[in-house]
């Protein structure tokens, strides 16, 4: 809807044709809209899936226009405060849901996210509960990471290093991380901890005010955003995603667990759903509770916590293969193609 991202010239990369709308991030456009319905009307594809709130609403009134003949809505998020964010947001929230019969299809990527959107008015004539897949070949164990990035810190080989891969958003919480840090520093001086994401660097004068405050800076690592977060992941002894709300089935958790870290996590969205027992699961917006998992699994040593990661690895083999979700995927399309042909005769 904006550009083409980060993640545009990958995708091209690949063969993949992307065309940009050229909107301004939270700004309604006629322009937008028209040059979305004139792309629809010249590509007449037989399904317009859509990706995220704004995009849903935009999709519905471009592809409904354009005589799309199969439109599904993508929810990738549960429990949003949207008081966090701009109030157009939370308008769109309800629009969608008074809208939400329009779609053939609503496709959620957790139970979660579901509930709460039910609860939210959406009435939908189909759900779709399909969760985020992972690649296992460019998500894997990489015994050689862990040194390389204890070399770029300048930290032993032996540190002891937990990490968060989250942009710095309200939702990701890292506040809290950053307390329960403080915490576990308190018993376990040896720990350092890596951030990575968007805004995750030392421009952040609101996050880096933060760790001064907590006098954690001689333990923490901003990044910022990487490309090579596979890596990164696969470099640490535990990885953890601190949400206080909001998350569907979090990628950055299942990767992790693909690269065979184990992972503490908030229970918020299906993330207890995705760790299983390969991990801990605490309260969100609780320090002290995170810092307890963190300590316990430390407790377990290296071949305790090696053991843990090889049973998520597992897991998510046996049950979020990006293999087995696409062809879920491609179920669903074809379901709703086959229930649109039968409504068009």
């Amino acid at each position: 809807m904006t550009d083409a991202g980060t993640l545009g010239p990958s995708i091209e990369a690949h063969g993949v044709q992307v065309v940009t709308l050229g909107m301004r991030r939270g700004r309604p456009s006629i322009r937008g809209l028209w040059a979305l319905s004139r792309l629809l009307r010249k590509e007449r594809p037989q399904i317009l899936q859509t990706w995220l709130y704004h995009a849903d609403l935009l999709g519905l009134v471009a592809g409904k226009l354009s005589g799309v003949p199969a439109i599904a809505w993508n929810v990738r998020c549960s429990n949003m405060d949207m008081r966090d964010y701009r109030s157009l947001s939370g308008w769109t929230v309800r629009m969608l849901a008074s809208l939400s019969a329009w779609p053939g299809l609503v496709i959620v990527n957790s139970e979660t996210g579901r509930q709460v959107h039910e609860r939210l008015g959406y009435r939908p004539r189909r759900w779709a509960v399909i969760p985020n897949g992972f690649d296992l070949e460019q998500f894997a164990p990489d015994p050689g990471a862990r040194q390389k990035l204890r070399l770029e810190l300048g930290l032993p080989g032996d540190a002891l290093l937990i990490g968060m891969v989250a942009r710095y958003d309200p939702m990701k919480d890292h506040a809290t991380f950053l307390q329960a840090a403080r915490l576990l520093l308190r018993t376990t001086t040896e720990a350092q901890f890596v951030l990575v994401g968007l805004y995750m660097g030392h421009s952040n004068k609101e996050l880096n005010r933060m760790i001064e405050s907590l006098d954690v800076a001689d333990h923490v690592h901003l990044l910022g955003e990487r490309n090579d977060v596979p890596a990164i992941l696969a470099a640490l002894d535990l990885a953890t995603l601190s949400s206080a709300y909001g998350e569907g089935f979090p990628n950055v958790v299942g990767e992790a667990m693909a690269c065979g870290i184990p992972c503490v996590v908030t229970d918020v969205g299906d993330s207890a759903l995705l760790v299983g027992d390969t991990g801990k699961v605490v309260p969100p917006r609780n320090p002290e509770a995170l810092a307890n998992a963190w300590a316990e699994l430390i407790d377990m040593g290296p071949d305790g916590r090696r053991r843990l990661g090889e049973a998520a690895r597992q897991r998510i083999k046996e049950h979020f293969d990006l293999n087995t979700i696409v062809k879920r995927y491609e179920r669903c399309y074809d379901e709703l193609v086959s229930a649109a042909t039968r409504v068009g005769d």
